[in-house]
């Protein structure tokens, strides 16, 4: 049994490996990683047949690694210790790659085991995940970990690796192969960015058409258009990429419009990326709700595990709620400029240091100019505010939160200019 014509074509060379031009492009991080030989451990993030796995492959053949590869919907534990006890072994010489797919299947124990094997550096792992690494791998191996981000293959470059699959089984099966105008394209189309798909689809067309009296295997648009998998165009049916959509999804919602909102979800659901939905609305609530409808986050949280409870279909009813809820609510995005100003301060190493009257302790050194902390209790206060420094020197008279032009900011504004315009006269 032969295996199929996408693992026959695996690349041998990194620029054979098509798409990932942000990734695999000269001079590109990941790029230099691999060509320096100093692998870390990775996450790769991103829909299926993309260049994940071969990428993986391809590392440990340059590395000279030997190269173990185990499933998360399959593995146990025993699994990865029969790997640690591997290194022992021939193989283990310049040490294993560990190529885990699916990672997220594996729960929080599985994952600390595997923690355990490639804290020592000896284990090198190459963990892909088509869900978002951030909700579903474990924070301790993250944080030992590059996540890297792959993207749909576009389709040009889908058609290359299409011309270059019939090409293939054209020296393969030692016949000519006549494939007619457009259906190289339409394959490359209807795959959606996966390249496996695209791959196995032109072998399956080759071998569907069958031979011809002069001995040429004819490829009709009609055979590959009833053999191609719809399914894959979920994300891209007219052309929209994975990430175009999920841009759309939460800019609708910003801009208010809870039509387009509701259908850029219908398109994500379409394709099965609950998470994905999640986590942009629940973004969006925050960051474009925020402090004009704060009661807007718990809401939204609230139907987002609601969704996640309940999976899909039924998921898609309260993330419509949530979705159309956050499409009309007022808009403000002060906090989220708020935080943003501070943590450029904090970046520029301006904001050191405390106040004196705001720190943790009683006791003053020798060398302080100003003995006692003087900390203002406010709530000893009329209002239960009186004026005193917050903010480090550095920066003590920036300002970071300006109110929103939206009734809940400006009641809290007009609270405050009261009471502190009042005492500071």
């Amino acid at each position: 049994m032969r295996s199929p014509l996408a693992d026959r074509l695996r690349p041998v060379s990194i620029e054979e490996i098509v798409g990932q031009h942000h990734l695999l492009d000269k001079g590109r991080p990941l790029r230099n990683i691999i060509e320096s030989g100093n692998i870390p451990n990775m996450v790769f993030y991103g829909p299926s047949g993309v260049g994940k796995t071969t990428l993986a492959s391809y590392i440990a053949k340059q590395t000279n690694r030997a190269l173990r590869k185990l499933n998360g919907t399959t593995a146990s534990t025993a699994d990865i210790k029969q790997i640690f006890d591997d290194l022992n072994g021939f193989d283990g010489i310049n040490g294993i790659l560990l190529y885990l797919d699916e990672i997220q299947y594996f729960n929080k124990k599985q994952q600390q085991t595997l923690l355990e094997y490639i804290e020592n550096g000896s284990i090198t792992l190459i963990a892909s995940t088509t869900e978002n690494p951030y909700f579903y791998v474990y924070g301790a191996i993250l944080s030992r970990s590059t996540v890297f981000e792959f993207k749909p293959v576009g389709r040009e470059d889908v058609l290359y690796a299409v011309r270059r699959a019939y090409s293939a089984i054209e020296k393969e099966y030692g016949k000519a192969i006549e494939v007619e105008e457009g259906a190289a394209e339409y394959i490359s189309y209807a795959c959606g960015g996966d390249v496996r798909k695209a791959i196995n689809a032109v072998e399956l067309s080759v071998d569907a058409s069958g031979y011809t009296t002069d001995d040429v295997i004819r490829v009709s648009l009609d055979t590959v258009s009833q053999l191609t998998q719809k399914s894959a165009v979920r994300y891209d049916r007219e052309g929209d990429e994975h990430y175009d959509l999920l841009s759309a999804f939460q800019k609708s919602m910003r801009g208010s419009d809870p039509d387009a909102a509701v259908l850029y979800l219908a398109r994500i659901l379409a394709a099965n990326d609950l998470p994905s939905a999640c986590r942009r609305l629940m973004v969006c609530a925050c960051e474009d709700g925020g402090l004009a409808n704060p009661q807007i986050i718990p809401i939204v949280k609230a139907a987002v595990d609601a969704a996640m409870m309940v999976g899909l279909p039924e998921a898609r009813i309260p993330l419509a709620d949530a979705v159309i809820l956050v499409a009309q609510s007022p808009k403000s995005n002060s906090a989220y400029n708020a935080v943003d100003a501070a943590m450029a301060d904090v970046e520029a190493g301006k904001a050191g240091g405390f106040p004196r009257q705001l720190q943790n302790k009683h006791f003053d050194g020798a060398d302080a100019k100003v003995k006692g902390q003087f900390y203002k209790y406010p709530h000893d206060f009329p209002d239960h505010w009186t004026e005193q420094q917050y903010l480090p020197d550095g920066v003590k008279d920036a300002v970071y939160y300006v109110p929103g032009e939206n009734k809940n900011e400006q009641a809290y504004k007009a609270y405050w200019d009261r009471i502190k315009g009042r005492k500071e006269k």
